[in-house]
């Protein structure tokens, strides 16, 4: 029992509180505690090294497209820029040829109509119409100074309105005169008018050697072509500047008194055409086949591409054939300017299937000095 007893006595007891384990993967320290472990760093893979490569690879692909974008939008850009140039310099043009239409057509044709024989008419209606004309002048130059400019159109645009303020100022020294020519002393006046249509002269030239040029250089520079700028002529010919021409044509009557004066201006006819029924002849080398038999009837029309009224006018027609010449003359009473008179003249007795040459001549009126475009001579067979 003893020895039972010595043992339980001598072995130590266990401890009710067994010492913790540390866990694993920790190591106990000199003071007891625990010692956590340090965390690892990770480990650079070879997949790693590919996924930076790709991503190198995608921003330089990005960076590519980004610049093509930029590009294109630059591109674009540019050309509704230039689009938008273009179109403006063509607007520009055809609201200057608008402009110059107006003028022609709404002041510097009425205007001359008005002045034409101006003594014949009302002068209350005709200084009204001058005065209608005059407002409508003002009207076309206010416009012009509205007008949208390019800035390659500047020079044009200056000599533009240059040359329609000329037209105001000449428009405005007429008004102020028609009265006193109106009212008896057409004569007195008629120099002041000439002066004043020099006015209108400079207006045109000022157009015709600037306005147009410069706006045709300017559609050139941005490569328009094919495009053409509206002409003008607001003085329709250079008898206006003569005092004696425009007392003639302010009274209708020449401006001399002496016997066989001739107003000075242009005077002339031209020969347009001549048919014998419903031929109308071609004229030489062309050979006409004629049919109707010996006696044709030439129709000559004749006109008036003149000034004035022409009286008199005489037209001859001769027929050479088998070595004869048969020949007729007609006198046309009156031929009014611009326009044509028709006149038939019969020559008898021509032989028939044999050669034959035509001459049609219109005789010079008085002070007609260009004769071009008065003769004309044809090759016929009469059958």
């Amino acid at each position: 029992m003893s020895f039972f007893d010595d043992d339980e006595e001598t072995a130590p007891r266990p401890s009710p509180r067994a010492p913790r384990q540390p866990p694993a993967g920790e190591r106990p320290t000199a003071a007891g505690g625990v010692r956590r472990p340090r965390p690892r760093r990770p480990q650079h893979s070879g997949a790693s090294g590919v996924d930076q490569h790709t991503v190198m690879v995608r921003r330089r692909v990005l960076a590519g497209v980004a610049i093509v974008l930029v590009i294109v939008v630059v591109l674009v850009i540019n050309g509704c820029l230039k689009s938008e140039k273009t179109q403006s310099l063509k607007t520009y043009n055809r609201e200057v040829g608008t402009l110059a239409y107006e003028s022609d057509a709404h002041v510097a044709q009425p205007l001359f109509g008005a002045l034409t024989n101006a003594s014949g008419k009302s002068a209350l209606d005709v200084e009204q119409q001058v005065d209608e004309l005059l407002t409508q002048a003002q009207t076309i130059a206010a416009h012009a100074k509205s007008l949208s400019v390019p800035g390659e159109m500047a020079a044009a645009q200056q000599n533009l309105l240059l040359a329609l303020d000329l037209r105001l100022e000449g428009m405005t020294k007429l008004t102020s005169l028609l009265p006193t020519a109106l009212g008896g002393q057409a004569k007195q006046t008629s120099t002041k008018i000439a002066g004043d249509m020099e006015i209108f002269l400079a207006s045109d030239v000022i157009y015709s050697q600037r306005v147009a040029p410069l706006i045709q250089q300017a559609l050139a520079g941005d490569g328009i072509h094919g495009v053409t700028t509206a002409s003008t002529r607001f003085l329709p010919n250079t008898g206006w500047l003569e005092p004696a021409t425009v007392l003639a044509r302010l009274t209708g009557q020449a401006a001399s008194s002496s016997p066989g004066a001739v107003a000075p201006g242009h005077h002339g006819s031209v020969l347009k055409g001549v048919n014998v029924a419903t031929t109308a002849l071609e004229p030489e080398p062309a050979i006409n086949h004629i049919s109707g038999g010996s006696s044709p009837t030439f129709t000559a029309a004749v006109e008036n591409d003149g000034e004035f009224t022409e009286t008199d006018v005489k037209v001859d027609v001769t027929v050479t054939a088998a070595g004869k010449q048969y020949k007729a003359s007609h006198v046309i009473d009156t031929t009014e300017p611009g326009k044509t008179v028709n006149v038939e003249i019969s020559v008898p007795g021509i032989p028939l299937t044999v050669a034959s040459k035509i001459e049609v001549a219109v005789e010079p009126v008085p002070g007609e000095t260009n004769h071009e475009g008065t003769k004309s001579n044809y090759l016929a067979i009469f059958e």
